[in-house]
């Protein structure tokens, strides 16, 4: 029969597996202690929205506190990589060893290469990777200019504007031809060839065999960034096909790299990586970006923590119920509240412009989140927090706020 476990314990081992269930570290975070985090939960998501950090900065804040952006920096930019950029849950870094694998299974044939003129788009690839193999990293609009291409310019389709050289690094980008060797400060990626970014790199025959090793070992990072969850929930961690992963996942149990497990109020197949961890108790605390691992996969949210929770960037304004960048508040082992964070970098302060707490969110949840939005506050640069009077916490939090900033930092 398999294991049974409460949902509190489930819950822990979540929080473990993702390195959330205790406070931070006490002394200065290095870049082995970044390291350290990005290895345990395998990828952090990449998205264009700075209105707090870039997303992929937040993770690791969630996790070790006020640490040094440019750890990551190096980390993607400087050889030896230890983490590269790849279409995985979303556009991600990702740790090298993943990439191989990822390139068998992430195909994205929306960036529009496969539709060009099929005269053009060899050209234009020839003199791409021509430069690329003699000149430093490229954006797309410095590699237009280089090989001297010149196109109308389009207006439909706003967003998506891409003229036939950035289609071509993408469809380049996608088959694992060129790598992002860096980003600029405006978020651009810089083109390189792959095998300058990953001179290790050695990618096999796609044949049933090696796709299916490949999902194997996806399967199970994904696992043991989750700890515990279901087929759907590691499938979605890397984006990978759900039937592939159910097979993956039937494997590893043979294996005895995961464990069936039940989980009363979890209706579906549920399994624990062979790793995983349960503590005894969750003293962790921490805001959580919108595109944070531990709340990829909303329904296993729901299900594990009772808390429903979607992004609200794209939907109208007067339809947003709690905000535009809405961070969960994690305390302990529950989601007890949620912000909606600016950072005004020209006035020096960090905007809570709606704040609301969960049903029986604890009598402590105002004093610990004003603690951490200082903290946060801080890591960003900014001297002080202000609290908008949005929301059923506002009021509570403001107070709570003020007296945070009686205590110098």
């Amino acid at each position: 029969m398999p294991a049974t476990l409460s949902l509190d314990q489930a819950r822990r081992i979540a929080l473990a597996a993702q390195g959330l269930d205790k406070g931070r570290p006490a002394g200065p975070v290095t870049s082995r202690t970044v390291g350290r985090t990005f290895a345990r939960i395998q990828l952090v998501q990449i998205d264009s929205v700075n209105v707090v950090s870039r997303s992929h900065f937040l993770p690791f804040f969630s996790r070790l506190g006020h640490y040094d952006r440019t750890i990551l920096q190096r980390m993607s930019a400087v050889h030896p990589r230890r983490m590269v950029e790849y279409w995985a849950h979303e556009a991600s870094y990702i740790r090298p060893e993943h990439y191989a694998d990822l390139l068998l299974w992430q195909k994205r044939t929306w960036v529009g290469a496969s539709r060009m003129d099929p005269g053009l788009r060899a050209d234009i690839t020839g003199r791409i990777l021509d430069t690329l193999a003699r000149s430093r990293p490229l954006t797309a609009a410095e590699l237009t200019a280089r090989i001297g291409h010149v196109e109308e310019t389009q207006t439909a389709n706003w967003g998506w504007n891409w003229n036939a050289v950035k289609r071509v690094l993408e469809h380049l980008f996608e088959d694992g031809t060129v790598c992002a060797a860096s980003r600029t400060e405006q978020f651009e990626r810089r083109y390189t060839l792959a095998a300058k970014v990953l001179p290790q790199l050695t990618v096999g025959e796609a044949g049933a065999d090696a796709r299916a090793g490949a999902m194997h070992r996806l399967i199970d990072a994904a696992a043991q960034a989750h700890g515990i969850g279901t087929v759907r929930c590691f499938a979605d961690y890397f984006r990978t096909p759900v039937k592939a992963a159910a097979d993956a996942v039937a494997h590893l149990v043979q294996q005895g790299r995961l464990e069936p497990v039940t989980v009363p109020g979890w209706d579906r197949a549920v399994f624990r990586h062979a790793d995983a961890t349960l503590p005894r108790r969750a003293t962790g605390r921490a805001l959580l970006s919108p595109f944070d691992s531990l709340v990829f996969e909303r329904r296993r949210l729901e299900e594990l923590f009772g808390f429903h929770y979607r992004i609200e960037i794209y939907t109208p304004e007067n339809k947003r119920r709690y905000g535009y960048y809405v961070l969960p508040f994690l305390l302990r082992d529950r989601i007890v509240a949620r912000v909606d964070l600016k950072a005004d970098r020209k006035a020096g302060k960090l905007l809570v412009r709606s704040s609301f707490a969960e049903p029986g969110a604890p009598p402590d949840t105002a004093v610990e989140l004003a603690a951490e939005l200082r903290l946060m506050a801080g890591w960003l640069g900014l001297p002080e927090v202000e609290v908008f009077p949005v929301g059923d916490l506002a009021g509570g939090l403001a107070r709570a706020v003020r007296t945070e900033a009686d205590y110098p930092l």
